[in-house]
């Protein structure tokens, strides 16, 4: 899911990459270039396990690999045509985290936003419309106002369901939950076996077309990578593979 706590002038160019960690963890790398009038953040929900702390989920600084997707789709061969939001909390504010261009924290539950700064939560009774969340954790990344391509963002995280790779990508752009959504997204991954139909892989292994040493450890430099792009109007729900 890709929600904003602000009203967004446009999002575009979506990028998103996942792999698995030592079990139960998941690698996640997010990218887009967005337009807002205001400072806002960006919620990605997770789902992880009951009870993750708050530490559980490692933020990764990418600030010197900006051109990380660029360099993941230099490896396909080109196509040959053209929540109810708490209120007021006494409990301690949560952890930021400095990642690079961003502020960044994890938010262990829905009842914990109330630990954030208002600016960076969604509108009142938008997660009761989004009752699947409720058992999830949410990464939150901070933007600034204005037309913004940054580095991607990146994080470790553990999933309720090691079987499967989470991809976000339900959209809230205006604070309202839509059924479908205008998608412009890659998705990218490694999969220790061959995914279902659907992806196209490399011809070659990340090494020979990605900076491994830039990579912080996200990318495996002898795996194969595989794409998969979802465009148009469709059901706005997350991904899994």
């Amino acid at each position: 899911m890709c929600c904003f706590s602000r009203e967004v002038k446009s999002v575009t160019n979506t990028n998103i990459f996942a792999r698995d960690s030592k079990p139960p963890m998941q690698f996640l790398v997010y990218s887009m270039n967005f337009s807002a009038a205001e400072d806002l953040a960006m919620i990605l929900p997770i789902p992880v396990p009951k009870g993750t702390a708050e530490k559980g989920v490692r933020f990764i600084n990418l600030e010197k690999y900006p051109d990380f997707f660029v360099a993941m789709n230099g490896g396909f061969p080109k196509p040959a045509v053209a929540a109810a939001a708490a209120g007021v909390s006494k409990a301690p504010k949560l952890e930021v985290v400095d990642v690079g261009a961003f502020e960044a924290s994890f938010v262990p539950t829905v009842n914990d936003f109330g630990r954030l700064d208002e600016r960076f939560r969604l509108p009142a009774g938008t997660w009761d419309k989004l009752p699947q969340y409720k058992a999830y954790g949410f990464a939150v990344f901070k933007l600034k106002q204005g037309n913004h391509k940054t580095h991607p963002m990146a994080f470790e995280f553990p999933r309720a369901d090691p079987g499967k790779l989470f991809f976000p990508t339900v959209h809230i752009h205006d604070g309202l939950v839509h059924p479908t959504a205008n998608f412009d997204h890659a998705l990218y991954a490694q999969f220790g076996m061959a995914p279902a139909q659907g992806w196209v892989e490399t011809m070659q292994p990340a090494s020979m077309f990605m900076d491994i040493s830039k990579c912080a450890g996200l990318v495996d430099a002898e795996g194969h990578v595989y794409k998969r792009t979802i465009r148009g109007e469709q059901k706005n729900v997350d991904t899994l593979a």
